[in-house]
């Protein structure tokens, strides 16, 4: 039987599929309202993992999680992540791992949030132009200055995973995969192996699984929608896969998250395992 909860780090327990707040409009209007509402409902299903980022509006998606939800639910975890700012020669966003603007956005982010210590901080991606040492060595810092608990990466190969692991303690990774791109099928061996969570990014390929026979058959013959299998499928995938399919819509929120409750048969599982063979 799948399991439908996960101890971050050995302890921080979730319920494995969680919600991707990226989605989520924060501007002023009706759209604002949506948003808050969904951020609501998810919590209201039973959703206890969030994740989000700095990048996400510039903080404005952090604001907007806190305003929905706060004081926050017991056991409800908000994850943010820095390492991405407006910092390029005309004032675009790009990777930047300094240490200077690591702190910055971790104590905005902690302004925003209303919190006083962030339960699972993410780097958003390695910057090829810091040291992986300045860039994990600050957080790790922050984290034994009480300002971080446990610290994940974002989009990394095994080999940064191993570097990483050799200057913190790695929680989580949250990397791109789904049940029709399966790159990064070798960090999330690692992650199954070292106990680290696996936050797959873009969990439903965007709309794709709809558009592929074999899942739309499949979801036919078990009365689901193909985003329904897609995710019930990361689910039985692995242990330690939490899902995090985001949607700014009631509607996707409700159908997203009934996927816990989809059974896949083997014989429907062996099918949708074959199918990057098909490709």
């Amino acid at each position: 039987m799948t399991s439908t909860e996960f101890r971050i780090g050995g302890e921080l327990g979730v319920r494995r599929l969680g919600f991707g707040a990226m989605q989520l409009p924060t501007e002023p209007g009706p759209a604002r309202e949506t948003s808050l509402a969904v951020a609501r409902r998810a919590v209201d299903l039973g959703v206890t993992l969030i994740d989000t980022a700095h990048l996400y509006g510039g903080g404005a998606n952090e604001e907007l999680l806190a305003e929905a939800l706060y004081p926050y639910a017991n056991g409800l975890l908000i994850t943010t992540k820095v390492g991405v700012a407006r910092t390029g020669p005309a004032g675009e966003w790009r990777l930047d791992g300094r240490p200077a603007i690591l702190r910055d956005q971790v104590d905005q982010a902690l302004r925003r949030l209303r919190v006083e210590r962030i339960e699972l901080l993410q780097l958003h991606r390695i910057d090829p132009e810091t040291p992986l040492s300045d860039q994990l060595g600050t957080l790790r810092d922050l984290q034994t200055e009480g300002k971080l608990g446990r610290i994940g990466l974002s989009e990394v190969t095994v080999a940064e995973l191993d570097r990483a692991r050799e200057i913190i303690d790695v929680a989580s990774v949250q990397n791109r995969y789904n049940i029709l791109d399966r790159e990064h099928e070798p960090v999330l061996a690692a992650c199954e192996a070292a106990g680290i969570a696996f936050l797959p990014w873009r969990p439903v390929a965007a709309g794709a699984s709809g558009a592929q026979t074999e899942i739309a058959a499949v979801a036919a013959e078990l009365g689901a929608t193909p985003t329904q299998v897609a995710l019930a499928w990361l689910l039985g995938h692995s242990p330690v896969i939490l899902p995090i399919p985001g949607t700014a819509r009631m509607d996707h929120l409700e159908e997203n998250l009934a996927a816990t409750r989809l059974h896949l048969p083997q014989a429907h599982r062996d099918r949708l395992d074959r199918l990057p063979e098909l490709a």
